[in-house]
């Protein structure tokens, strides 16, 4: 290795690029100089295409031209060219892709085949020219394993003596993603927000730090902080809504929709700081930012709630709400009565009825070629065959339709143009240098959905302002519902009603990989229903644990970008590694090995003395009833 250390790294990097990706790998741990050549984007770049499933599609798409061509030609007494005429297999296809005549000169020849494998190169890149992105870390996406890992679970409040059983577990009612810092950054921290089923708040640790594992419960409220009173039917949290959660980072709020109550929480004091009473149950949120008022959808309007012009509550009140017991004296700052509103002189706030009841997904659509800033557009869809377009800024009136015809559960957006002409044609190899550097410095966004159509699953994609026709994949796709879609990387990840996972390429038709979520359950003494096809887990929601908006080619740190999911119940982590980072066992043990023996004598001490305060009581209330028998019996006589 120190002869080829003193190399230039053009020479060197020709080198590596002969190695397979495990050799490459085992590189990166010479030196650092070696590390940075052996994760070279040009290496890696060209490792991608030539594994990926759009060379794969072309060339059977290919291979069935041929064989027609080959038969017509057989009819008319032609003979088919094979490989003893000189060419490779790669040679030929691209010849057949492009229409080459290879000539006499060898030379000119080459060079020509080497700019159509260009051209091909450059219509499957899914990068925009502003976009950056780390090739290297892509391929880990593409085509390293992935592993599942389960989150620890809530359970009731026991003590450490008593076993826990399946009817401890507290469901999780949403996520969402908090960084503690005020921002995302790329070795910072990363927690998820869940509202639990029992009313109150859990925090997990998503990317784990040194004393912390992965996966971990860091925080976690007194039950009941979401609900104003004892929990009813007509107050929990409504297990339908998936965006019923949404953070804002900076200013460490967390915003949960219970019924028709948004309820503001503190997240570093877990505490009750506000809540607003809408006047139909809420459906949905939007995502929270500083930027911008928190869009609310209910099921027969839109809201605006700008709670930036807020006053901070007093340090009081936040004492006084961590304190709650139940008492209606102790939340009347918080809690006020509904029927004390309708007297209010105080102006409502933006408010847009709806003609169709059923709003599911809320979008802050961003600034063109600027995914970490808003505009003052909003996108919202779900049971209505059309996605309503409005403008912050003239929130009264609608300002547009984009029609789908399918039921819609989820949206995102790209920040760079789309359009379906340029795609199908892209996806075929069909333009030239020219037209794929045109197709994507153009101006736009794009607006991706997914839902169900006549019971299959819909992935559309939309180019805003409206660029031709829409790409509505709702054949290949999924079988069933799509239940969410993500930017995750340079693809598009779904969640459909299988239980799979799948990335797409920016086409929205060619699909890059697929993954089975699978049991959350323990590996010892599964229950009978593991082994049955078809009863794993579903991801309602996911979330990838980095935004495209943070890092660089010089500064990403491999493999961090994972994905989170919510199944409706629990929380789970999508990684790239041959093993899963944490399972549910490891908490147990860790939660075991918590207690010392000091603790368990301690707990069995308590237990006992209460016991024998019970004893006591309850003799001593046999002998008031008693006594007061005695004292109404002498009265009678």
């Amino acid at each position: 290795m120190a002869s080829l250390g003193g190399l230039p790294k053009e020479l060197l990097l020709h080198i590596l690029s002969f190695l397979e990706p495990p050799e490459l790998v085992s590189v990166q741990r010479v030196s650092r100089e070696f590390s940075k050549i052996a994760r070279d984007d040009v290496v890696w770049r060209a490792r991608c295409f030539r594994e990926s499933s759009y060379l794969t599609s072309l060339r059977s798409r290919l291979r069935l031209q041929d064989l027609n061509h080959a038969l017509l030609q057989a009819a008319n007494g032609v003979r088919a060219p094979s490989e003893e005429d000189g060419d490779t297999n790669e040679d030929s296809w691209i010849k057949s892709i492009s229409g080459l005549e290879v000539d006499g000169d060898r030379i000119s020849s080459s060079q020509r085949l080497e700019k159509e494998r260009v051209r091909i190169t450059a219509n499957w890149d899914p990068i925009f020219p502003t976009e950056q992105v780390s090739w290297y870390d892509e391929y880990i996406r593409r085509q390293g394993p992935i592993a599942v890992s389960w989150f620890q679970m809530p359970y009731t409040q026991v003590t450490g003596t008593k076993s826990r059983s399946a009817a401890d577990f507290v469901e999780a009612r949403g996520v969402a993603l908090y960084y503690p810092e005020g921002e995302e950054r790329l070795d910072g921290k990363v927690l998820a927000v869940s509202p639990l089923d029992d009313g109150g708040v859990c925090l997990w640790h998503v990317s784990g730090s040194s004393t912390t594992r992965r996966g971990a419960i860091v925080a976690r409220s007194r039950p009941g902080i979401l609900f104003a009173g004892p929990k009813t039917r007509s107050s929990q949290i409504d297990s339908g809504v998936t965006e019923c959660v949404s953070v804002d980072s900076q200013r460490h709020r967390a915003f949960f929709a219970v019924q028709q109550y948004l309820i503001e929480v503190d997240l570093p004091t877990l505490s009750v700081i506000h809540r607003e009473t809408f006047p139909w149950s809420i459906a949905t949120l939007s995502v929270a930012s500083p930027a911008v008022p928190l869009t609310v959808g209910t099921s027969l309007g839109l809201h605006l709630h700008d709670y930036r012009s807020r006053t901070p509550p007093r340090n009081d009140v936040v004492d006084t709400v961590d304190a709650f017991d139940g008492t209606k004296v102790q939340l009347e700052d918080i809690y006020q009565d509904p029927y004390r509103q309708l007297f209010d002189d105080s102006p409502l706030p933006p408010y847009v009825p709806l003609a169709q009841p059923g709003p599911v997904s809320i979008l802050h659509l961003p600034v063109e070629g600027q995914p970490d800033s808003l505009s003052d557009d909003i996108y919202v869809a779900g049971r209505f065959k059309s996605i309503l377009h409005y403008d912050r800024r003239q929130f009264s009136r609608i300002k547009g339709t984009v029609y789908s015809g399918a039921n819609l559960c989820s949206m995102t957006s790209l920040p760079y143009p789309f359009s379906y002409e340029d795609s199908q044609a892209r996806r075929h190899a069909r333009l030239s240098l020219e037209q794929v550097e045109k197709s994507k410095s153009g101006p736009g966004r794009t607006l991706i959905a997914c839902g169900e159509y006549k019971s299959k699953g819909s992935l559309e994609l939309y180019g805003l302002p409206p660029v031709g026709e829409p790409a509505r994949n709702r054949q290949t796709c999924a079988h069933s519902k799509l239940m969410s879609v993500v930017n995750h990387g340079s693809c598009l990840a779904v969640a459909d009603g299988m239980g799979y996972v799948k990335w797409f390429e920016r086409d929205g038709f060619t699909e890059v990989r697929r993954h089975k979520i699978g049991h959350s359950e323990r590996t010892e003494g599964p229950s009978i229903f593991a082994s049955m096809p078809g009863s794993g887990d579903l991801a309602r929601k996911l979330l990838p644990t980095r935004s495209a908006a943070v890092g660089g080619n010089d500064n990403v740190q491999v493999n961090n970008n994972d994905l989170l999911f919510w199944t409706g119940e629990k929380l789970g982590l999508l990684s790239f590694s041959s093993q899963p980072g944490f399972v549910p066992s490891d908490f147990e043990k860790e939660e075991e090995e918590s207690v010392t023996p000091e603790q368990v004598q301690l707990e069995a001490q308590e237990q006992v003395y209460s016991q024998k305060m019970r004893e006591a009581l309850e003799r001593h209330a046999n002998d008031v009833r008693f006594a007061s028998y005695l004292g109404g019996s002498s009265q009678s006589f």
